[in-house]
């Protein structure tokens, strides 16, 4: 059964969702919240597979509480909002969110989504994240050294540098001429390693580590 968390401070947005969620047989609406710091509450209080996160909320955003949920436990965050703005995609990826839906996302979206997370993949392609995260790096300053980077193999380093490039994992088993089998072992050693959620966050580290610079192809 996966357990979700609901956030969101518009009562009827937020019990809509809870109801699309709760009537399904594979997920259980655990506890709902109206604002980021009772998000957080409830997510360390009931432990969800999934918390779907309004961005824009009272005392806490969500972006803020995905920051806190991220770095204490295994839950993973989907953001939800108004606003198709890259700037708010990129601030919650980097956040820790594993995906990101429009508030007026189908029934049936909804659904997908929350499983596809619990199923360790990311709601937005590779390619469209790496676009994401170039701009943003574009104007900002690049962070300090990403830890763990050189626990890599230098398959594993070439692994990040393909998927910050927004390869699929048939691109990357072509460039390497192996099965695709072996290109998933290789990218769930990075994750493991670099203590990354999924693909995204890969994409993310690649910039980070310099292993890709803003408008590289």
């Amino acid at each position: 059964m996966i357990r979700v968390v609901v956030a969101d401070d518009q009562e009827l947005v937020r019990a809509g969702f809870a109801l699309i969620l709760g009537v399904q047989d594979d997920i259980e609406v655990v506890a709902e919240a109206g604002d980021g710091a009772e998000a957080v509450r409830a997510v360390r209080a009931h432990k969800p597979d999934v918390a779907l996160l309004d961005i824009e909320m009272p005392i806490l955003n969500g972006i803020g509480a995905a920051r806190q949920i991220c770095a204490e436990t295994d839950t993973r965050v989907i953001m939800l909002t108004t606003f198709d703005s890259d700037a708010y995609v990129f601030d919650a990826l980097r956040a820790g969110a594993s995906g990101f839906l429009l508030k007026d996302v189908r029934r049936d979206d909804l659904v997908h989504a929350v499983r596809v997370v619990v199923d360790g993949q990311a709601l937005l392609a590779p390619a469209v994240t790496r676009r994401l995260v170039d701009d943003a790096v574009r104007r900002q300053p690049r962070p300090g050294p990403v830890i763990g980077l050189d626990r890599l193999t230098d398959r594993e380093r070439e692994t990040l540098e393909l998927l910050g490039q927004g390869r699929s994992n048939a691109e990357i088993a072509a460039a390497f001429t192996v099965s695709e089998h072996t290109v998933k072992t290789h990218v769930s050693n990075v994750l493991s390693k670099l203590g990354l959620r999924d693909r995204v966050q890969a994409v993310i580290c690649a910039y980070e580590s310099g292993l890709i610079t803003p408008g590289e192809r």
